[in-house]
């Protein structure tokens, strides 16, 4: 390889985000260099001094401009990769007295950590510096004089001077990120696959109707106006390079001004950009004036829901180009929804004939746009996969459009309007009962539809929506469709807003899985059930606080306890304890595991006014706890999980095969003339013979269902049991 101190030509490996490397080649050829073959996130090619320069000040795709000095083969071992670092003639790169900073990527059998690749060729360039007859070079990690790369893979060595010196995507002027930036360079990528740098040569507008901090907009300011994106940055790599030509550098940054000044005069591109949060706008006003370009761009305070063509704009042709949110989790996905279909449907009324370039981390949601792409990018966003779709946006008036008398709204499909008619006749034959009995928590949908295998709940003006996962026969993409098409038409037809509607996939539990955390959001409000107020949490765990189904147990509770002691095993919240006390027991006790239950027991209890003497919470293992206790109840109540394999008993618990020595003991804390008030949720459970042999037993399941789960007739089994009298 020739030495670059030898030759006015450099060996580079140029850096970019991944699913943009051919465009990469394009942009260093349009530059001056020659590129050559590329690399999975990179491109080599060939380059003068002066011209890698340029392509460090005027690249708006690349992460790196390496000027590749050494490749190795057969480098496994430290001691191998020092010696081979110490062959380099690092003296010809690094003048005296400036510092040094090793990039170590990649890993060998024995070179697992970056950290240690990094320090051994350290120690391989201060043995090169050193047998040069130069002093021993400081190391600053954060901002050294002189950055070097080295990249191992397959056991070859890459070696090299960064001559970015930082990540050319920080173009310095985004000290106001926002919230999930997108990085400058993949937004200048977007920009080209979108065709920008021709429509903004034709003078055709842009608009993104949710801009957050900017990056988009800015950037194709940048692209517009002529302006090496890199202008203001104050320092490269290359600055602290032995090699560094000043002289061209300082032509190159001349030229570069020149046409800055010149292209921000003549640029008549329009660039709108949209947002209904006031600091996202600063933080893109503050972004647009580090970059030079605040005059270029109109910034609005403007929801999505309220989005039209400015009154100024009369553009036929232009480019809508947005990177909205797209859910990496799924409790985000019903206002997420809502938003794409929205933003569907406002390009269409207001921009017909223009292009609509989305990017987006979720297709799926890309379809709720109800537009066809007629061409999709794979591209990264830092580790997640995306794609950039391109939508044509048809006249209203063109051939293009769906018939409105076949499908009155175009952007929902016919299994969505089957769902809507679904909720809606539920919602009306649940009208009379809720009327009457004061419910504002209930079940209005438990996979009444096999192609919608969901359970809707609705808890006063918020929506818990729980989707059962599909078997493996079903396909997943298909399932997730569905799940779209529900949420779309949900919040019309409860006439909620998208942010009330909880989404969670249940699947299959395991031990205490349900009752597993899964956010830490604290969110909770109170909600009514008869005379008892309840805290419920619809986000943060898989179930909320409050077993809907039980709620004609709970009432039963409430009616048989006046003037009882009370007993609740595996209390969970403790909602039956609320309606005991509320029905007049005159003490209970409320056993749990659970420490986070326990005091969610306790503020039911205060909100409530719950007497905290006469009304204890106990953590305990309920089997241990009833093989301790001496006291006798009234009244228990026992309503135990499936299974459960916690941590924190003693032995698992599976309720079809355990059961019987549980009730046994709960039996055995029963009082005469008192009642157990036994419930689980087996589907198949049945009750053990011993048990209807020992007992005066009566299984009241058929009893406990109210009209919202009459349709699940197994949903939960619940038997009273008691004592039999002395013959």
């Amino acid at each position: 390889m020739t030495d670059p101190s030898q030759s006015n030509e450099l060996d580079l490996l140029v850096t970019c985000p991944k699913g943009i490397e051919g465009l990469l080649a394009e942009e260093l050829a349009s530059l001056g260099a020659t590129p050559g073959k590329t690399t999975v996130a990179g491109v080599f090619a060939s380059a003068s001094h002066a011209t890698a320069y340029r392509l460090c000040l005027w690249s708006r795709l690349a992460n790196r401009v390496i000027a590749v000095i050494s490749r190795e083969p057969l480098v496994d071992t430290a001691d191998t990769l020092r010696v081979v670092s110490t062959r380099v003639p690092w003296a010809r790169h690094i003048a005296p007295g400036k510092t040094i900073a090793v990039d170590f990527h990649g890993r060998s059998e024995h070179i697992r950590h970056t950290r240690f690749g990094a320090q051994t060729v350290k120690d391989g360039v201060v043995d090169a510096l050193l047998l040069a007859g130069q002093a021993r070079p400081n190391v600053d990690t954060k901002t050294p004089d002189v950055r070097l790369y080295a990249h191992l893979h397959r056991e070859n060595l890459t070696l090299g001077i960064d001559l970015a010196g930082e990540s050319l995507h920080r173009r310095g002027y985004r000290r106001d990120v926002g919230h999930a930036p997108l990085k400058e360079n993949l937004a200048a990528a977007l920009l080209v696959r979108a065709g920008w740098p021709e429509r903004a040569k034709a003078g055709e507008p842009l608009i993104d109707p949710l801009c957050g901090a900017g990056t988009l907009l800015i950037e194709a300011a940048l692209i517009a106006a002529d302006q090496a994106p890199n202008l203001h940055r104050e320092r490269f790599g290359f600055h602290g390079w032995a090699l560094f030509d000043h002289d061209a550098w300082q032509e190159l940054t001349r030229e570069a001004q020149a046409r800055a000044s010149i292209g921000r005069k003549r640029c008549k591109n329009q660039l709108f950009g949209f947002d209904q949060s006031p600091a996202a706008l600063s933080a893109a006003k503050a972004n647009a004036m580090r970059a030079g370009v605040p005059a270029l761009i109109t910034l609005i305070g403007q929801s999505l829901a309220t989005l039209e063509r400015p009154s100024d704009l009369n553009a036929e042709r232009g480019l809508i180009i947005t990177n909205p949110p797209y859910g990496e989790r799924l409790g985000e996905l019903p206002e997420l929804v809502t938003l794409y279909a929205t933003l569907g449907e406002k390009v269409k009324a207001a921009f017909p004939g223009w292009t609509l370039a989305l990017f987006t981390g979720n297709p799926d949601l890309g379809h709720r746009l109800g537009l066809r792409a007629h061409k999709q990018y794979a591209l990264k966003n830092g580790p997640l996969d995306a794609k950039l779709l391109l939508m044509d946006i048809a006249d209203p008036a063109g051939p293009e459009v769906l018939d409105e008398t076949r499908h009155p709204s175009p952007r929902v499909s016919e299994n969505a309007e089957m769902f809507a008619n679904r909720l809606k006749k539920n919602q009306k034959r649940l009208k009379k009962w809720l009327k009457q009995s004061g419910e504002t928590c209930y079940r209005l949908y438990d996979a009444d539809m096999p192609e919608f295998a969901l359970a809707i709940d609705v808890y006063g003006d918020r929506v818990h929506v729980q989707e059962y996962a599909p078997p493996r026969t079903v396909n997943a993409a298909q399932a997730q469709k569905r799940l779209f098409d529900a949420l779309e038409v949900l919040p019309d037809v409860l006439e909620v807003d998208p942010s009330h509607v909880y989404v969670k996939r249940r699947e299959r539990q395991t031990g205490s899985a349900q009752y597993q955390k899964r956010e830490a959001s604290g969110e909770r409000f109170k909600v009514q059930e008869g005379p008892a107020w309840l805290w419920v949490n619809l986000r943060d765990y898989l179930d909320t606080g409050l077993f809907l189904d039980h709620r004609p147990v709970r009432r039963m509770l409430r009616q048989m306890a006046e003037g009882k002691r009370f007993l609740n095993l595996f209390c969970y919240t403790a909602t039956a304890t609320v309606h005991a006390a509320l029905g007049g027991a005159s003490d209970s006790v409320s056993v749990d595991m659970s420490n986070t239950y326990l005091k969610w027991a306790q503020d039911n209890f205060a909100l409530n006014q719950l007497d905290p003497s006469r009304h204890r919470v106990m953590r305990d293992d309920c089997f241990h706890w009833l093989e301790t206790a001496s006291t006798t109840f009234d009244l228990i109540f026992m309503d135990p999980p499936t299974f459960s394999n916690s941590k924190k008993m003693r032995e698992t618990l599976d309720i079809q095969r355990d059961h019987s020595p549980l009730v046994n003991l709960a039996m055995a804390r029963l009082a005469p003339g008192g009642t157990l008030v036994f419930s689980n949720n087996q589907r198949r459970f049945t009750l053990d013979e011993d048990l209807v042999e020992r007992f005066d037993v009566e299984d009241i399941s058929a009893r406990t269902f109210d009209p919202d789960f009459q349709r699940r007739s197994n949903l939960h089994h619940v038997f009273l049991l008691r004592h039999k009298e002395a013959s």
